[in-house]
């Protein structure tokens, strides 16, 4: 690592009476890839922002090869060498990927002008270095992934000496994350810094030199990645020992072993291949599998959301005659998205109105108008709940934090008091005190009764909360894992490797 390009001392930034950071700072190396952590409105986003031009300090001081700098604009960002690629996927979806990546090129030159061509060339050469993606392409016909890969793509075309990545690895593969580290310390062997935000710690812990913690605003501590352990992070993170992050499972005793939910034969088009499972009442049943293996194809196909799967579903001993989504909320089977911000939520409505949108009979009149009053009344009762923290059950959902935006999508769930829930990738984006509280959530959930079903595709979560896997692979199951065979080497044998039915389910 060499000296120091960029250091921000005593920031200070507020929003009315809100102080986002007291007295932040941060220093970065030339050549570093450093991790900055912390719970959802620690103020990572704030300070980015700050760096970024997006935002301007109330006070404080930031300092760019020693120099005293303002960051007026992004425009200003960049002509410094900084970029930043955002969580949130930013582009023009009717425009191809070569004119998304350059696009201040693009606008600035009459069409008639402008060399498509050269810009399609220059694009290419970008993309191979992470992935086959084609520059030619309109951006919205590309998979999640492969939008994000774009997104970093356009942020390496500025001539960068600083880049801020903000949980880049979300949305991508195992293989698409892999090509991305390689990019990352490629660049950081050329001497760029690199901010790396992100909730997953053995992320950090393989990728990353240093790691800078903040909690309500505040720098807590800054260590080398090789001086520290996960625990004392998360601790920092939290500012408290935080031991139980995955709360005590049933004993095998304590089940009934009453089937809840019963799927056979269920199938799908080219996607899913004759699964069939059933689920237990006591138990909290995960989905496994590598992106792309149909583990969210199986769990929509069963609540009807697309396609037009086939197959027998019953619930509590009785067939279900299910035709769209509506059918299976009003027979108590609900799914959360792993994207909560397009088919999860309405960012720009409140809390209440979030809550209550699955099935607003539920608190209307007679009418059919709705009652706010019953409607803020069961949203601030599902809020503490599931220790919501917000203001008003008024407020819009796109003021709260990614945890408590996840747990509005949740209390949306909970609302129609369901028999069986769905959830994909329900702690994606959440800090690990939301993490912990989703977790003890879930486990009170079943011992209600409730049937939950989990994908993640963050294996020590999913051994951590599941009582039982379901491991698929291209649309089947490919085995089932359970007590001390739920291990990460099982899981990932039975997700990759082509084995027969026997060894599978032996």
């Amino acid at each position: 690592m060499g000296e120091v390009i960029l250091d921000i001392e005593d920031v200070h930034k507020s929003f009315g009476p809100v102080h986002a950071l007291r007295g932040a700072r941060l220093q970065l190396r030339q050549g570093e890839i450093h991790a900055l952590v912390g719970e959802n409105g620690a103020g990572k986003s704030t300070l980015m922002h700050i760096i970024d031009g997006i935002l301007q300090p109330d006070s404080g001081e930031i300092k760019l090869d020693g120099r005293k700098v303002r960051i007026a604009s992004p425009n200003e960002a960049h002509k410094l060498g900084i970029g930043f690629v955002h969580q949130e996927i930013a582009l023009c979806p009717e425009i191809s990927v070569a004119e998304n990546m350059y696009m201040s090129e693009t606008n600035s030159s009459p069409a008639w002008f402008m060399r498509y061509a050269d810009i399609n060339r220059r694009a290419g050469a970008v993309l191979r270095e992470l992935g086959d993606i084609d520059p030619t392409v309109k951006a919205g016909s590309l998979s999640i992934s492969q939008q994000q890969i774009v997104e970093i793509a356009k942020a390496l075309t500025l001539d960068c000496r600083i880049l801020i990545l903000d949980e880049p690895t979300a949305a991508l593969t195992e293989t698409e994350a892999k090509i991305l580290f390689r990019i990352m310390h490629r660049l950081a062997d050329k001497g760029i810094a690199i901010i790396y935000i992100s909730h997953r710690m053995a992320e950090i812990f393989e990728h990353c030199d240093r790691i800078t913690v903040m909690r309500d605003g505040c720098h807590v501590r800054t260590a080398d990645v090789a001086g520290i352990t996960q625990e004392e992070v998360i601790n920092s993170m939290v500012g408290r020992v935080l031991s139980n992050l995955y709360p005590a499972k049933q004993a095998e005793e304590e089940r009934s072993g009453r089937v809840i939910l019963s799927v056979r034969g269920l199938s799908e088009s080219r996607r899913i291949f004759d699964v069939g499972f059933d689920l237990h009442e006591g138990e909290i049943l995960g989905l496994a599998g590598l992106i792309g293996a149909g583990r969210s194809e199986i769990v929509r196909g069963i609540c009807r959301l697309e396609g037009r799967a086939s197959g027998e579903i019953a619930l509590n001993g009785r067939v279900l005659q299910l035709h769209d989504y509506r059918d299976s909320i009003r027979e108590g089977i609900v799914y959360l998205s792993e994207d909560r911000k397009s088919d999860g939520l309405f960012l720009d409505m409140s809390i209440a109105a979030n809550v209550s949108a699955l099935d607003i009979d539920l608190i209307s009149n007679g009418m059919g108008l709705i009652e706010r009053r019953r409607e803020q009344a069961r949203a601030r009762e599902l809020g503490q709940r599931l220790q919501l923290r917000a203001n008003s059950v008024d407020d819009p959902v796109s003021s709260l934090s990614g945890g408590n935006q996840q747990k509005v999508a949740l209390a949306k769930m909970l609302s129609v008091n369901p028999k069986v829930i769905f959830l994909d990738e329900p702690t994606r984006g959440v800090d690990v005190g939301a993490k912990a509280e989703i977790h003890r959530q879930l486990r009170a959930l079943v011992r209600e009764g409730v049937g939950i079903v989990v994908i993640s595709s963050e294996l020590p979560e999913l051994i951590g909360i599941s009582d039982r896997i379901l491991v698929v692979r291209e649309g089947r199951i490919a085995g089932e894992v359970r007590g001390d065979d739920m291990t990460e080497e099982k899981i990932m044998h039975l997700a990759s490797i082509d084995i027969g039915p026997a060894a599978a389910h032996g």
